[in-house]
């Protein structure tokens, strides 16, 4: 493998001095994640699930982004909504924790309809963080809409 095919990826993660509250750096990006309230922790940043929904999301409009440029497509705005469902009562695995259920509904204005469903199959196949969703048996509907 060249230099180019590989894709890294690193962040860190520490307690801090409030119990569920996680201080956490990516290069010189320093961000708070909050466990949840229904873990008994203060819940007023990110919690962790967020954040991954967030990554996808963000992962979505980027390489939207990416390859409506390589295909010469003047867009316009992007929106990615995701949401995750995990029932703990229906576990899809007995051996991990993963979404039951993710639903993803994606707006991209200036283009047809085919072009948008084809911009959104080049970010599903690219993205890892829908990669591992997609990979973990969850149940994955995605909405597209041109606008």
């Amino acid at each position: 493998m060249t230099a180019a095919e590989i894709r890294e990826y690193k962040a860190e993660a520490c307690s801090s001095e409030t119990s569920g509250r996680v201080l956490c750096r990516a290069r010189e990006q320093h961000f708070v994640i909050d466990g949840p309230t229904w873990n008994g922790f203060p819940g007023e940043a990110l919690s962790p699930g967020e954040a991954f929904l967030a990554g996808i999301a963000a992962c979505g409009v980027e390489l939207i982004e990416m390859f409506a440029a390589d295909d010469g497509l003047e867009i316009g705005r992007i929106e990615v909504q995701t949401q995750g469902v995990i029932d703990r009562e229906n576990p899809l695995r007995e051996d991990l924790t993963v979404f039951n259920r993710v639903d993803m509904q994606i707006e991209i204005s200036g283009v047809s309809d085919e072009q948008a469903r084809s911009l959104v199959e080049g970010f599903q196949r690219r993205c890892p963080l829908y990669g591992s969703v997609a990979a973990s048996g969850a149940e994955l509907n995605v909405e597209v809409h041109a606008t």
